[in-house]
C-alpha cells in the first residue's frame, strides 16, 4: 500500500483550479526559492513547528521529551533541534498548540476519501482535486496513484508543479491529469539558479514536452518585487507564450511574506527566505498590465 507525505489537505480551495477544488499539499521540493511561501514543504520528512508566541510554559514537552529537547530557562522556552528526531512525542499533549507536526503519512485511499467529501461542491461548480506542494514529482509513485484512484471515481484532476523532474515523470501523469498549473518563477538562467539553486533549462523542456501532447497548461507567475518584475523578464515570458500558442494563458501570482514566519517556526537549518515589503495592489496591476500590452493573455480578474 502507497503511502505519501502530506502536509496539509486544503478544502474549499478556488485558487488552485477551475472551480471548488481541495488541494492535497505533498511534502518535498527541489528547490530552495529565496521567496518561498510554504518553507515546511521544502522537506521531504514531517517536521516540527514551534510557534513560541502561543507557548504558555506548562512545560508538558519537557517532561514527555526521552531526548531533553525542551526546556523552560527564565521563562522562555528552548527547542533543541539538534537532538530532536522528530518523533512528535511533544506535540501529543501540547494544549495551546504551539508544537504542530507538519507533514502526516497517508494512502491513497485515506487521501481519497478526505478529498471526496465535497464531491458534489466539484460536480456543480466544475472543480475537483489539484495536487500541489512542494512538487508532486518527488512524491512521483504517490502522485501518480492518487491521480489514477480520482479519475476512477471521476474526479477533475490539476497538477501545480515547478516542473523540475524527470520527463518521463511528468509525461507518465499526463494522461490522468485535466490541467497542469506550471510555474515559470524566472526566465534568465543565471537568476534562476540564484533564486532557487536550480537550473530552468529541464522546466523549459518539460514545458515544451507537456505543450507538444496537448495538455492544457496555464503558466503561473510567481512575482517578486526588485527580483523577477524586470522588462527582459516579461519579455521572455511573452516569447515563450508565442512559442506554445496552445497555453491556456498566463497568471501572475504575487509574492506575499506568509514564509517568513513559517521559517521562524521552522527553526534554523532551512534555506533562508528573503525579508522583502509585498508588492501593492497597484503594483500588482501595473504587472498585469504591463504583460496585457505586450500581448500576453493574463487570466487574472
Amino acid at each position: 500500500m502507497n503511502k505519501g507525505t502530506v502536509f496539509d489537505i486544503q478544502r474549499f480551495s478556488i485558487h488552485d483550479g477551475p472551480g471548488i477544488r481541495t488541494t492535497v499539499f505533498l511534502k518535498g521540493c527541489p528547490l530552495s526559492c529565496q521567496w518561498c511561501h510554504n518553507p515546511e514543504s521544502r522537506d521531504t520528512r514531517h517536521e516540527i513547528s514551534f510557534n513560541a508566541s502561543k507557548c504558555i510554559g506548562c512545560q508538558f514537552c519537557a517532561r514527555v521529551c526521552e531526548r531533553h529537547c525542551h526546556r523552560i530557562e527564565d521563562g522562555t522556552h528552548i527547542y533543541d533541534r539538534k537532538a530532536c528526531i522528530r518523533c512528535g512525542a511533544c506535540v501529543t499533549g501540547c494544549y495551546p498548540q504551539a508544537l504542530e507536526v507538519m507533514g502526516r503519512e497517508m494512502t491513497v485511499e485515506e487521501v481519497l476519501a478526505e478529498v471526496r467529501k465535497d464531491q458534489p461542491f466539484y460536480d456543480s461548480s466544475g472543480g475537483g482535486m489539484t495536487i500541489s506542494g512542494g512538487e508532486p514529482m518527488l512524491q512521483f509513485e504517490f502522485t501518480r496513484e492518487l491521480l489514477a484512484a480520482a479519475k476512477s471515481v471521476g474526479l477533475r484532476t490539476c497538477v501545480e508543479t515547478c516542473g523540475f523532474a524527470p520527463p518521463e515523470r511528468i509525461l507518465a501523469i499526463q494522461p490522468l491529469t485535466d490541467l497542469f498549473l506550471f510555474d515559470i518563477k524566472e526566465t534568465d538562467p543565471v537568476r534562476h539558479l540564484q533564486y532557487t539553486s536550480v537550473p530552468n533549462e529541464p522546466i523549459l523542456v518539460n514545458l515544451r514536452a507537456l505543450h507538444a501532447t496537448g495538455s492544457a497548461i496555464l503558466l503561473r507567475l510567481p512575482m517578486v518585487p526588485g527580483l523577477n518584475d524586470r522588462p527582459d523578464h516579461f519579455e521572455s515570458i511573452v516569447r515563450l507564450t508565442r512559442e506554445l500558442p496552445r497555453l491556456l494563458g498566463v497568471e501572475v501570482m504575487p509574492y506575499h511574506r506568509l514564509g517568513i514566519g513559517k521559517q521562524a517556526r521552522l527553526g534554523a537549518g532551512t534555506a533562508p527566505i528573503l525579508d522583502i515589503p509585498a508588492p501593492s495592489t497597484a503594483q500588482i496591476a501595473q504587472w498585469v498590465q504591463e504583460l496585457r500590452q505586450l500581448g500576453v493573455h493574463v487570466v487574472n480578474g
